[in-house]
């Protein structure tokens, strides 16, 4: 079971803490479409459509396979769409995040109920905008990184943030390392806005790897551009970061491991973990608000 840190509970608490949402809690969902399925990881995704286009991808299973089994998605899946066009991958994309209605789970439920401000999301699929749209009667923002964001960073409105774009618009999806060069260059602003987020905000990372090249220079910038500023945290299934990496991961990027027991491989500990931090949240927030000390 996690020990949740007494500063971080404190962020949270405070609303001075950002979510950021990988596939992992996706991956809780449960499709409503009759096929019972839960959303893909990329690895998954990137691996059936290789064998759905087996066809079309000959020359290409062999390096794409090998790019897969080095979790280098971003590449892998360059080669992919190179292969295929943005068109079709963008069809293969909606068939399985998008049409199979996947709805939310009862962790992003829990993750709403630690009623943070801000959530930033790199997965493409609407499922925890669903949630939230129906636990705040659709009144919570949703932007996507091409949109504008600013305005809503210093309203009171609770905003959720589509780093990578959403399965509905392909066009501006970011899955290889173009797109991302692309997105860098054409929207800076956004990536001037995490920059200001990474630096005012506990960032707490859930469900996700952090392979993301933006979430990673962002982070190294930030880390050596203004040393000695509270940790972001990194939750994970114990075993899967070695204790050399988690070392290296706090001396470069500010953040500190997290982890869980997964040992039946279903990650129903870490729901368990969210499910004890929402009461120690509450109380801090009352704490706060019987010292008037927010």
């Amino acid at each position: 079971m996690i020990t949740w840190p007494e500063e971080l509970i404190s962020d949270i608490a405070r609303r001075k803490s950002v979510l950021y949402l990988g596939s992992g809690v996706s991956a809780n969902s449960l499709s409503t479409d009759g096929s019972n399925k839960h959303p893909a990881t990329w690895d998954s995704f990137l691996r059936n459509v290789l064998d759905k286009k087996s066809n079309d991808l000959i020359a290409q299973k062999d390096v794409v396979t090998q790019l897969l089994d080095n979790h280098d998605y971003l590449t892998a899946c360059e080669v992919i769409v190179d292969s295929l066009g943005e068109q079709i991958f963008g069809e293969l994309a909606a068939a399985e995040f998008r049409r199979p209605g996947f709805q939310p789970s009862e962790i992003h439920n829990v993750i709403y109920n630690l009623d943070s401000r801000i959530v930033i999301t790199p997965n493409i699929d609407k499922i925890y905008e669903q949630c939230t749209h129906i636990n705040s009667h659709g009144t919570v923002v949703i932007k996507k990184y091409y949109e504008d964001i600013a305005p809503f960073l210093r309203q009171s409105d609770y905003l959720v943030i589509k780093a990578h774009g959403c399965v509905d618009d392909p066009q501006h999806i970011v899955f290889t390392h173009k797109q991302y060069n692309i997105a860098r260059y054409t929207y800076a602003s956004f990536y001037r806005l995490l920059d200001a987020l990474l630096l005012t905000n506990t960032f707490v990372f859930l469900g996700c790897g952090l392979s993301d090249p933006d979430i990673q220079l962002t982070l190294e910038n930030s880390n050596f551009s203004f040393p000695n500023c509270k940790p972001h945290y990194f939750v994970t299934a114990n075993g899967t970061i070695s204790n050399e990496v988690a070392k290296s991961l706090l001396i470069n990027r500010n953040i500190k491991v997290l982890t869980y027991d997964n040992t039946d491989g279903t990650h129903s500990e870490l729901l368990n973990a969210l499910q004890q931090l929402v009461p120690l949240v509450d109380e801090k927030r009352e704490e706060y608000s019987s010292k008037a000390t927010w």
